[in-house]
């Protein structure tokens, strides 16, 4: 399976019709909160290479790890929960880890949610040369022993990653409490883990592999999903089509402080809305593996409450919280 390189912003810019109105921001940022590779700096790639034809400077993208997201929602809601310059990366996960309480007091009523970047489907991972040729091989092992195989992801106990993994040993009616997890601080080091030999198996995201299926390193045993995804996904088996019903479906998107005035926040939400009508943005979200989702101001916010009220559920289901 090949992927395509994205193109230079020169060459997408010349080749595509821009907007003519470009949107002022001033310095505009994107904080990825966790180390370079992964998710949340996949999201913010494609703010950085998306909005380019909509914006008059460039989106700069900084990590702030720690937490899987926690000290960036700290930060946000406490020194720059008025920063009218920076939106910050967020997936389901993070959604998650709001309503189980793991970014502390802090409420989706904490954050004003600007846009989506996409979306994105879980995925059972493992290299290229793993002993594991299919899902079942693995699903087999989890229902004799789950004690017997390392998993891993970017995210502790009880975060959509363990999540993911618990499902899997769930629909074959493993006992959680035996699943061997171990929880790294973003996606891109559980990569290195899993390529370093250090877990088995990684329970990431098909939009962090693009990369890695490209380069022949790691083989997906399936996605979570109940339909084959389009291209370039379109080789990847189904957790469903191997009889193994397990479905995440992630939103990745920006979120901002709560604090940012109303001009500030229509004018990131203006951006967005802008470039979604663009070959570029459809082409830089394509490029970098991610499906289309194009949800912005009001939609979004309501998207993100329906998805914190269904998280609940599940995490009380799962025990992680009460009530």
């Amino acid at each position: 399976m090949r992927f395509t390189r994205l193109m230079t912003s020169a060459a997408v810019a010349s080749a595509l019709a821009i907007p003519a109105i470009a949107q002022e921001i001033d310095r505009p940022e994107c904080v990825a909160p966790a180390q370079p590779g992964g998710g949340f700096d996949l999201t913010c790639r494609i703010a950085q290479g998306g909005l380019e034809p909509v914006l008059k400077e460039p989106v700069q993208v900084r990590f702030m790890p720690g937490g899987i997201g926690a000290v960036a929602y700290n930060m946000f809601n406490t020194t720059r929960t008025d920063d009218p310059s920076a939106i910050v990366a967020f997936s389901t996960g993070s959604i998650l880890n709001v309503v189980t309480g793991k970014y502390g007091a802090w409420t989706i009523d904490d954050a004003r949610w600007v846009a989506t970047a996409g979306a994105d489907f879980g995925a059972v991972v493992v290299k290229a040369d793993s002993p594991y040729g299919n899902l079942e091989q693995l699903m087999a092992d989890l229902k004799a022993d789950p004690s017997q195989v390392v998993l891993g992801a970017g995210g502790s106990v009880g975060s959509q990653d363990w999540i993911k993994a618990a499902l899997l040993l769930d629909v074959v009616g493993g006992d959680v409490s035996k699943l061997r997890y171990v929880a790294f601080d973003g996606g891109g080091d559980a990569m290195a883990a899993l390529l370093g030999g250090s877990i088995e198996v990684y329970t990431g995201d098909v939009g962090e592999l693009a990369s890695q299926l490209d380069a022949g390193t790691v083989r997906v045993l399936g996605v979570m999903s109940p339909e084959r995804l389009p291209e370039p996904y379109a080789d990847l088996p189904t957790t469903f089509e191997q009889g193994y019903e397990v479905d995440w479906t992630i939103l990745r998107g920006f979120y901002m402080g709560k604090d940012v005035s109303d001009e500030d926040y229509n004018a990131w939400v203006a951006a967005f809305e802008q470039a979604y009508g663009t070959e570029h943005w459809a082409q830089t979200v394509q490029q970098l593996g991610v499906l289309p989702l194009n949800l912005a101001g009001e939609a979004l916010e309501a998207s993100v409450r329906e998805r914190a009220e269904r998280l609940h559920n599940l995490a009380a289901e799962a025990g992680l919280i009460q009530g």
